[in-house]
């Protein structure tokens, strides 16, 4: 059985906000170990080049940049770029970025790790391990992934307060690393789209954009950024922490409820591969389950 490999090939992987690549500018970045050349022409259009004779596909929307990263320029383009659909063609209201000493396969356990945010962010406007509670959460195959059901928030810390009453939340995960948020409330709506874009083997980047209908929401953009970037630092040093461990290869055991994402992003992944492979369509393996963890 063929090994999956640690880059997918042949799908939109997140590559810069739309702010950063002015007219007339060249950045450029590395991505899945490829330097690629990213401008944009006088009349707007974004170009990405990994030499004079390669160039991959680019598509541009609500704020952001994103690059097919084919296996050649024949490849056939499988899906649309992650959407809000609720924001139209508007550009997200904040962004941060950070860069982890890890590969994408950690990052985006990380990520969708549902127990670790009462032990990895603590603070006194969070939550703490000293609050856990049975979590009971429904989900369902969506595309390229899976979706948490939309349900009541039930544990409010002072952010959702704001937002609104009877927040209700839905969370979203699709290959190779997009997880969306939403949370609904009566009134008004906040989202969170968080990607994760390999750069090498040994470094991986996350961004997280936020999209709101709060109209007082420019006046604690300073304030939700500083906590997102707090966040954001809490989960680089635990994956510091895991890389000394994980440099001895120690056999990775997911058991339980708690690690069912985790164990479905691999799923996921290696169906992913083997589709490609086999040049098929790609088959969700994941089916409807009711998990139970403590958070």
């Amino acid at each position: 059985m063929a090994k999956t490999p640690l880059f997918l090939r042949n799908t939109w992987y997140y590559a810069l906000p739309s702010k950063q690549l002015k007219s007339g500018q060249i950045i450029s970045k590395t991505l899945l170990n490829e330097l690629i050349i990213f401008s944009r022409d006088r009349s707007g259009t974004v170009i990405a080049k990994v030499s004079e004779t390669k160039s991959y596909p680019i598509q541009e929307a609500q704020g952001n940049i994103w690059i097919y990263m084919s296996n050649d320029e024949t490849s056939l383009i499988l899906e649309e770029i992650p959407r809000i659909p609720e924001f139209a063609d508007q550009s997200h209201q904040g962004v941060e970025s950070i860069r982890f000493s890890c590969d994408v396969d950690h990052a985006v356990v990380g990520l969708i790790d549902p127990a670790h945010i009462a032990f990895v962010h603590q603070a006194w406007w969070w939550r703490s391990p000293e609050t856990l509670k049975e979590v009971v959460k429904t989900f369902e195959p969506s595309l390229y992934g899976f979706t948490m059901r939309k349900h009541p928030l039930e544990q409010q810390t002072l952010f959702y307060r704001l937002i609104g009453h009877n927040p209700q939340i839905e969370i979203s995960f699709r290959l190779p690393g997009i997880r969306i948020e939403r949370v609904f409330t009566d009134k008004h709506m906040v989202c969170n789209l968080t990607a994760i874009t390999p750069i090498s083997e040994t470094e991986t980047e996350e961004t997280t954009m936020f999209y709101t209908t709060l109209p007082w929401f420019p006046i604690l953009q300073p304030l939700l950024l500083w906590f997102t970037r707090s966040f954001l630092n809490q989960d680089q040093k635990i994956l510091l922490k895991q890389q000394i461990g994980l440099k001895h290869n120690p056999p990775l055991t997911l058991v339980g409820d708690a690690d069912a994402q985790a164990r479905w992003y691999y799923r996921l992944k290696a169906e992913f591969a083997k589709s490609q492979i086999q040049g098929r369509s790609f088959v969700n393996p994941i089916k409807e389950k009711t998990l139970r963890w403590r958070s």
